[in-house]
C-alpha cells in the first residue's frame, strides 16, 4: 500500500479537519519553467540603526523600543484586530455581519537584528516559549477574548514585513474557523475513544516512523500524512495538553529543542534562511474546559524544489481542494537525512 501512495494519484485525509487534499506524485517528474524567487541568505548585523524592531530605536508611531535584552513584546502598531471595536451585528436579508473586537502584539525573539530560530541557543529559545506563555495566560484571561494565536511569518516571501526575527498574537472575541474545525474532530475521537486524537496519531507515527523527522522525551516532530505544503511539519507533545501554559521546565526544553532543530533542518535543506508561516493551535480561552485538545505547533514553508522554487496555491488548489505533488514520506526522508 505505501508503494501505491508513493507512485499513484490519491487522496489524504485530514484527521483534524475532515477535509481531504489530492497528491498527485508522478508529477514531481515535470519540468519547471515557472516564477523563481530571489535566494535569501541569512543577514549578519546585530543591529540595525533603521530598524522599526531593534532595542531603542524609534517606531513609526514615534514609540521608543525598549534596551531589551531577550524578547520584547508590544502592541502592534497596525493591528489588524482593535480592543475598542464595538460590538454590533448587521443583518440584512442575507447580508450578514458583525463586530469583531481583539488585541494583536508583536514578540521580538531577541534584540539581535540576524538571529533567527534556527541560530538561537536552546535556553534563549525556552524564554521566547515562556514569553508565549505569559502571553497567552495574561490575553486568555481577558473576558473580552476567547481565542489566542500565536504565529511567526519568516520571510520577505511569507509578507514579512520586517526582518528583524519576531511572531505575532493575535487575540479576538470570536473562535476562527480552522479552531472550529479541529475543536469538533477532537471532541468527536474524545467522546468515542476517551483518549486524545493526536496522541494517537503520533503513537502510530512513532511506531511507523516514516515520516518522523526527530524526537525527543516529550516532544515529536513530523510530516504529517495529510500535508499540504512540501515541507510542512508538526511539532506534538506526547503528553495530551490543551495548551502551552501546561508545559513543565523539562518539557519547555525539549520544547525549544524540538523547534532549533526542525529549523535548522530547514535551512540545510536548499541552504537558504527557510520561509514559511508557524502558528500554535491550542484550547480557545472562552471558559470552557475543552478537555479533548491536543495543542500542537503547524508549520507551512512555501518553498518546493530548491531556494528560488515556491509552491503556488492556485487553480485547482483554489476552486477544489488542496494538492501536492511532493508526498508526506518524500519530504519526511529529506528532512531525516540533515
Amino acid at each position: 500500500m505505501n508503494q501505491q501512495l508513493e507512485t499513484h494519484p490519491h487522496r489524504r485525509y485530514n484527521i483534524l479537519t475532515g477535509e481531504w487534499i489530492l497528491v498527485s506524485p508522478h508529477r514531481t517528474k515535470r519540468p519547471w519553467q515557472g516564477k523563481t524567487e530571489s535566494t535569501a541568505k541569512k543577514e549578519k548585523i546585530a543591529y540595525d540603526a533603521e530598524c522599526y524592531l531593534c532595542p531603542t530605536n524609534t517606531r513609526i508611531n514615534g514609540v521608543v523600543n525598549d534596551d531589551y535584552k531577550n524578547t520584547n513584546v508590544f502592541a502592534n502598531d497596525f493591528g489588524a484586530l482593535l480592543n475598542d471595536t464595538p460590538n454590533f451585528d448587521f443583518n440584512e436579508g442575507l447580508l450578514k455581519a458583525e463586530g469583531e473586537s481583539g488585541i494583536c502584539k508583536v514578540i521580538c525573539f531577541s534584540p539581535n537584528h540576524s538571529l533567527t530560530i534556527p541560530d538561537m541557543e536552546v535556553e534563549d529559545l525556552v524564554k521566547v516559549i515562556e514569553t508565549w506563555q505569559s502571553e497567552f495566560a495574561e490575553l486568555g484571561s481577558l473576558p473580552a477574548i476567547n481565542y489566542v494565536q500565536i504565529f511567526e511569518n519568516k520571510g520577505a516571501i511569507m509578507g514579512c514585513s520586517n526582518p528583524h526575527p519576531h511572531g505575532q498574537i493575535w487575540a479576538q472575541r470570536s473562535i476562527p474557523t480552522e479552531i472550529q474545525k479541529k475543536t469538533t474532530s477532537q471532541e468527536d475521537f474524545y467522546a468515542k475513544e476517551g483518549v486524545s486524537l493526536l496522541q494517537t496519531y503520533i503513537e502510530q507515527e512513532i511506531k511507523e516512523g516514516v515520516r518522523v523527522i526527530c524526537e525527543n522525551e516529550n516532544f515529536v516532530t513530523l510530516i504529517p500524512f495529510w500535508a499540504v505544503w512540501p515541507y510542512e511539519a508538526m511539532i506534538v507533545p506526547k503528553r495530551h495538553m490543551t495548551s502551552i501554559g501546561e508545559l513543565t521546565i523539562s518539557e519547555k526544553k525539549d520544547f525549544a529543542e524540538a523547534l532549533k532543530i526542525l529549523t535548522q533542518k530547514y535551512d540545510a535543506l536548499f541552504d537558504t534562511s527557510f520561509p514559511y508561516s508557524s502558528g500554535i493551535h491550542q484550547a480557545p480561552t472562552d471558559g470552557n474546559k475543552y478537555s479533548e485538545w491536543h495543542w500542537h505547533m503547524s508549520f507551512y514553508p512555501p518553498l518546493l524544489r530548491s531556494a528560488t522554487v515556491k509552491k503556488f496555491m492556485v487553480g485547482y488548489e483554489m476552486f477544489a481542494m488542496p494538492q501536492r505533488d511532493i508526498t508526506a514520506e518524500m519530504a519526511a526522508k529529506q528532512l531525516q537525512a540533515l
